[in-house]
């Protein structure tokens, strides 16, 4: 602690980051504010004005943040706050499908070995949810520029008004804060999105089914049918196994949740 009980800046390594993704990312930029109401809605405003450079842009607070189906995200400054960025990139896969699971997946595997994934966009930590990704485009003359949303808790917070309990990466790493957690995920990201342009899914679709929380257990769809969760295809959909016959789930038509035990 510093001064009148204030905690000591964070000291963020947006020049490493920049030098570690500077080749392969030409023209990027590495930006950290104080606060932003939300570094996806930030960056898809810069996109529809013609701003298309790739971008990391960090909030150390963020204010009116946005999860998976506009529920909220934010950084409520109890305890150490979370880590909230964006990556913004023009963006050309042969297929969009699947994505998330592959942001998802460099997430986790630049943390640490327990952090489990649960289709589609969240990290998950001992049956709770330790952080969430959104993806958004927006298009400018005739590019698509995807919007890379990554929130992750990193000290314990409060389970009010959450729909699941939270969890937090002090419990994995004790000494950890946002800046180092985003010198750790923030290349990893970058690379694990310029791979699935080029690759797809397909090469790390094994990877994610090890972390796969889902896989195995029964599962209850939003639209009302259920069934045993079998993994994912090669395109990133759920497979679902029911009384009926086996279904494919796109992140765009449900959501899913465990037919017993807590909401995921």
């Amino acid at each position: 602690m510093t001064g009148a009980g204030l905690s000591a800046p964070l000291r963020w390594p947006a020049e490493a980051v920049w030098e570690a993704l500077a080749a392969q990312l030409p023209g990027l930029s590495v930006e950290i504010l104080p606060s932003l109401p939300s570094t996806n809605t930030a960056l898809m405003e810069r996109a529809r004005q013609g701003r298309t450079e790739p971008v990391f842009l960090v909030a150390e607070q963020q204010t009116q943040g946005r999860g998976r189906l506009g529920r909220q995200w934010l950084s409520d400054g109890a305890g150490a706050l979370p880590l909230t960025f964006s990556l913004g990139l023009v963006l050309e896969p042969q297929d969009w499908s699947g994505l998330s699971l592959a942001v998802g997946l460099a997430v986790a595997q630049s943390l640490h070995p327990q952090i489990g994934l649960k289709w589609p966009n969240d990290l998950w930590l001992h049956e709770r949810k330790l952080g969430g990704i959104l993806i958004e485009t927006a298009h400018y003359a005739g590019l698509r520029y995807a919007v890379i949303g990554i929130g992750i808790n990193i000290a314990p917070r409060p389970a009010e008004g959450l729909r699941t309990p939270p969890a937090c990466l002090q419990e994995l790493l004790p000494d950890v804060d946002a800046a180092q957690a985003f010198g750790l995920v923030a290349p990893a990201v970058a690379l694990a999105v310029l791979d699935f342009c080029d690759q797809g899914l397909a090469p790390v679709r094994a990877a994610y089914q090890a972390r796969n929380v889902l896989l195995g257990r029964e599962v209850l769809c939003s639209d009302g049918r259920a069934g045993l969760a079998r993994g994912i295809d090669a395109q990133g959909a759920l497979i679902v196994q029911t009384e009926t016959g086996v279904i494919k789930i796109s992140s765009a038509e449900v959501s899913v949740r465990p037919a017993a035990g807590p909401t995921l």
